[in-house]
């Protein structure tokens, strides 16, 4: 289960409520997993999927408005890192998830954990300072 800590902070508010929507969107999947009275979880991992694909677009939209306002230098690397998680999110095969589906949503929580706190930390929170710095 992720926590949001005052270190993935990127000072900017808007940003900062979307991220913490995606780790509710990655403890849902923590939750499923953890739910053993729970014997098929397929449709529920699909419902978790189209939710975090939806919510990353309108994210990663609104970052790259703020990130063009801000005129940030790398945005467009920025940019094609939030290209590749949605090409990954994607890419899923649904079949394979629905054989063996508490495997998948350990691999799916690894990912949006990783991805999501490595991002944040180590590009958002450029991101945020070059939009203050506005």
């Amino acid at each position: 289960m992720l926590q949001w800590k005052e270190e993935y902070e990127v000072g900017v508010a808007e940003i900062d409520e979307q991220h913490q929507k995606l780790i509710d969107i990655a403890n849902r999947v923590y939750e499923l997993m953890r739910n053993e009275l729970a014997l098929d979880k397929y449709d529920q991992i699909v419902e978790i999927l189209q939710e975090l694909k939806e919510y990353t677009v309108y994210h990663f939209h609104f970052e790259e408005g703020l990130m063009q306002k801000a005129k940030y230098k790398k945005r467009f690397s920025h940019k094609i890192l939030h290209q590749n998680f949605l090409a990954q999110v994607e890419a899923v095969d649904l079949s394979a998830v629905d054989e063996n589906q508490d495997a998948y949503l350990v691999q799916i929580m690894d990912f949006i954990a990783n991805w999501l706190i490595e991002h944040i930390v180590g590009e958002d929170k450029k991101v945020g300072q070059s939009v203050r710095a506005q």
